[in-house]
């Protein structure tokens, strides 16, 4: 009888441990409350006050920031929180966190806050932070904040002394030096209500009505040497800054987007007004230029990350929207490819808008190609944050996409149930009241999105592979590297759940490698903001740029991590600061941290002016001739049609009808619609057989 027990229970210690050993291992594991000190939840409360049906954005989520506040070397993380206090956590090594909320004193005046980011903003040193605040009726309340770090874990609020303390609703800001004369200026994103998120088709005029709580303002930064701080001045009507009362402002990328030299900034717009792209003119002034670098954008554009996925030397754009990856959930979604109102929108002056996530591949001249489909990103759903990094440190740089939302109000059920509502109001009948009708809304909780980067311009989603099944609604998130192993962990702040807090293992470390890069600017800007760096590896080019402000509302570790691949060490490493001096570092060995200094730049960056590529064709209209579509909707017939077929346009054909060596035309079009056809005759009273012209043979009827 003994036995049959002790084989009994070596039978069950030999299954306990080829269980462990067979055990899935992830990229990531997500760490626990306990785990990590961090039990920080962004809480939100529906009343009679404050709820989705009179607040928009009630359900956007919160942010990250992510800095050394302490100068101990590892990275501290602050959550704004919209109903609840913001929490700030130092980092004490080993993922352990401790609360120094009351201590810090960064929850004073707290409202509610969105967006965040931490730079060193009077130049001594410590990383201070700035928080943006938005919903409330009241501008006293809506006041951005500016917590200066006081060198002793302890923060005092002084935006209205810096000239920081905007009222509008206000989404995120980001800190860059636009006039490249030293310091740091401040760009910020602000968002329009609820009045004007429908009725664009019937209201076009709104594009011209302006509001200053919903514009975004560009600040500079005129620095006080008496006050020893910088006053920072509006300055976005002489600086060519535009925005109206259509202006839902989500998404902030500040980058060299055409490689001159200067950097520009993309501004991602919910609703019907277009992103906009404002490029810096290197005079102080920008130039809105979306439809001479675009195709086409998001339409419900979210969050925005600009970054060089492709390892070519030039920055990309991706921007999220809100197209659910299955066919059912997309037939359950309502109103976003509606295409009647999209035609109107186009008609009416707006640009060309999709819902979905796109990809915006830097074709090198200026211009951008959209790849979002081809690259195996643009379904996601509900979307938020998108953060490009190279998370598995192979040399390419993946792509997290946060995702989810509290109540689906464009589910077609509730939309059915909305609806009514509507009816039995107008026949007097009672209704259910606010609380009631948003209970009715569904939950959307979702797994974020990560996609591993397959270096070949497409991307393949790992959510199982890598760690990412949990269900939540995911907004801000930022990557930090939180135990200094050179790998990136990832940090997200969940709506009415803890934030998640992301360790990664570090897979595949024998064979990948990385170079960590701390960047030491001037006092006015100490950690070189603007920043560029180009590591070179054989064949290979990884080139980022130093700007914390990335994804949604929210800002990631200044120290820069590069993955390497197999490469074990960097045959050069060029920093281009922001004054354009340069340093160049030979033979560097990978897997540890370099600090550079500007200090250490004794070179000159030539600046080489963006390259057009010469036309292979030239342009010559025929000035008569213009074919006007009618207005025929194939998919109001046929709701199946893959394509248009009654708009494939006229006929064309050439051929040298008269033998006389010359090509000529035939444009066949409907001779109601168009003047009709021409044909090519000799000029009279001319010898001369090369001059030709097109004479109209058969009148408009």
């Amino acid at each position: 009888m003994r036995y049959h027990v002790i084989k009994i229970v070596f039978v069950i210690l030999l299954t306990a441990m080829w269980g462990c050993h067979n055990a899935p291992v992830t990229l990531f594991t997500q760490l626990s409350p306990d785990e990590t000190g961090i039990k920080f939840q962004n809480t939100l409360f529906d009343d009679a006050n404050l709820n989705i049906l009179n607040y928009s954005y009630f359900y956007n989520g919160g942010g990250v920031a992510i800095g050394d506040i302490n100068n101990d070397g590892l990275q501290d993380i602050l959550f704004t929180g919209n109903m609840v206090k913001n929490r700030l956590y130092l980092n004490k090594g080993n993922f352990q966190f401790e609360n120094i909320t009351d201590k810090a004193g960064i929850a004073e005046k707290q409202g509610w806050c969105t967006g965040a980011t931490m730079v060193d903003i009077n130049g001594d040193g410590y990383l201070d932070i700035y928080i943006c605040r938005s919903a409330d009726g009241f501008t006293q309340r809506r006041k951005n904040l500016l917590f200066i770090n006081n060198g002793n874990l302890g923060f005092t609020e002084k935006a209205e002394e810096y000239g920081l303390a905007n009222d509008g609703f206000s989404t995120q800001a980001s800190f860059f030096d636009y006039d490249k004369d030293g310091d740091l200026d401040m760009f910020l994103i602000n968002h329009s209500l609820r009045k004007y998120t429908t009725g664009a088709v019937d209201n076009p005029g709104w594009r011209k009505e302006r509001a200053p709580a919903f514009e975004c303002r560009l600040y500079r930064n005129d620095w006080n040497e008496g006050l020893k701080h910088p006053v920072y001045t509006d300055v976005s009507e002489t600086a060519g800054i535009t925005s109206n009362v259509l202006t839902f402002g989500l998404g902030l990328a500040i980058s060299d987007m055409n490689n001159d030299g200067w950097p520009d900034v993309y501004v991602s717009n919910d609703f019907n007004e277009a992103d906009y792209l404002f490029v810096n003119n290197g005079n102080g002034t920008f130039t809105e230029k979306l439809k001479d670098c675009m195709d086409e954008v998001s339409l419900y554009s979210m969050g925005s990350d600009i970054a060089d996925y492709n390892n070519d030397g030039l920055v990309d754009l991706v921007t999220l929207d809100m197209l659910p990856e299955d066919n059912k959930t997309q037939k359950m979604h309502s109103g976003a490819e509606n295409f009647n109102k999209f035609q109107m929108l186009f008609r009416r002056g707006f640009y060309y808008q999709y819902s979905r996530n796109m990809l915006h591949t830097n074709n090198g001249d200026g211009t951008f190609s959209e790849t979002g489909q081809l690259a195996g990103i643009s379904n996601t759903d509900w979307s938020w944050a998108p953060l490009f990094s190279d998370f598995d440190n192979d040399g390419n740089k993946d792509l997290l996409i946060t995702t989810g939302y509290v109540k689906d109000y464009t589910d077609m059920d509730f939309i059915k149930y909305s609806v009514d509502l509507k009816v039995k109001q107008r026949g007097g009948e009672k209704v259910d009241a606010a609380g009631e009708y948003i209970s009715k809304m569904p939950d959307n909780k979702l797994p974020s999105s990560i996609f591993r980067n397959n270096g070949n311009g497409t991307f393949n989603k790992f959510n199982a592979e890598w760690g990412f099944n949990q269900k939540t609604v995911a907004a801000g998130a930022a990557y930090a590297d939180l135990d200094n192993d050179g790998y990136m962990d990832i940090i997200i702040n969940n709506t009415n759940d803890f934030a998640g807090i992301y360790r990664n293992n570090g897979l595949g470390k024998e064979k990948n490698n990385f170079l960590r890069i701390a960047l030491q600017g001037d006092k006015k800007n100490s950690i070189g903001i603007g920043a560029r760096i180009k590591v070179y590896c054989k064949d290979t080019i990884f080139y980022q740029e130093q700007m914390p402000v990335r994804g949604f509302q929210s800002s990631v570790d200044p120290v820069l991590n590069v993955g390497l691949g197999n490469h074990r060490e960097v045959d050069s490493l060029i920093v281009i600061w922001p004054n354009d001096k340069m340093q160049k570092l030979t033979s560097i060995k990978s897997r540890q941290t370099v600090t550079l200094k500007i200090t250490d730049a004794n070179l000159q960056w030539n600046n080489k002016p963006v390259t057009t590529v010469p036309p292979i064709f030239s342009v010559q209209n025929l000035n008569e001739i213009q074919h006007h579509e009618n207005d025929f909707n194939d998919f109001s017939i046929q709701r199946l049609l893959p394509n248009y077929l009654s708009r494939q346009g006229p006929a064309l054909s050439t051929a040298d009808v008269d033998k006389d060596g010359l090509i000529d035309v035939l444009l066949e079009v409907q001779k109601a619609r168009l003047p009709g056809y021409f044909s090519k005759r000799p000029a009279e009273g001319s010898g001369n057989r090369q001059q030709q012209y097109f004479q109209e043979i058969l009148s408009e009827k």
